[in-house]
């Protein structure tokens, strides 16, 4: 539990952070309006690019797992954010309570072990991913989003330690873009030919364990200056 419960007491602070204290109304304080099922169901459809989907474009080629993991995790954030402010608006309990009934999901168990490659295909884990966007566009509750992106996160090669490291890790990059401009369009986001992302995964995966203020600081290192 305490690592569910750290990755939503870390997203209420980058929400409170970014948007403003009391964005669970749906608005930032820039007056911006809030939509956490369709920041979800975007990610689901770029996590669904990082397959060979297409019959009539490169369709030898193999899925991007890797970019699979971060569009999971990019996907968690939206999905806790949603969950965080259900909880709030709905009156449902604090943020202690949406961790106990995440931890009590059907699936959690198998989600704290060791993870195993799936035995789905492309096209039915393609729809694992379109059964959680189901559940958005049908107004699934809390409970039957968090479950469902559980399957996704587990067929991604993810775990819940794995998770954890890695939203760690975006959520660190997250306020760092914050930090650098994102917000008004002058961050840089391709670093030395790459992605942002990518440089944040080869940081995490030098080490096996590095505090939040480490990674900031060797992001700074490795921003280009232009």
């Amino acid at each position: 539990m305490n690592k569910i419960l750290q990755m939503l007491k870390l997203q209420q602070q980058l929400n409170d952070a970014t948007n403003g204290e009391g964005w669970e109304k749906g608005v930032t304080r820039n007056g911006k309006l809030i939509d956490w099922k369709r920041c979800t169901y975007l990610e689901c459809a770029e996590l669904i690019e990082s397959y060979p989907w297409k019959h009539w474009k490169n369709i030898d080629a193999e899925p991007d797992y890797e970019n699979i993991k971060i569009e999971a995790v990019d996907i968690w954030h939206f999905i806790m954010s949603q969950g965080l402010e259900d909880y709030k608006i709905k009156g449902l309990g604090n943020i202690e309570d949406l961790a106990d009934a995440i931890c009590s999901l059907k699936n959690y168990q198998s989600f704290r072990e060791k993870t195993t490659p799936t035995d789905k295909n492309y096209y039915e884990q393609i729809e694992v991913v379109e059964k959680l966007m189901k559940v958005l566009f049908c107004n699934g509750s809390t409970t039957e989003l968090m479950e469902t992106f559980i399957d996704v996160a587990m067929q991604s090669g993810l775990n819940l330690d794995s998770l954890y490291k890695l939203y760690v890790g975006k959520n660190i990059l997250n306020q760092f873009r914050q930090d650098h401009g994102y917000k008004e369009g002058s961050y840089i986001k391709i670093w030395d030919g790459k992605e942002d992302n990518v440089t944040m995964q080869h940081i995490l995966d030098e080490k096996d364990e590095i505090t939040p203020e480490d990674l900031y600081t060797a992001l700074e290192e490795a921003y280009p200056n232009e």
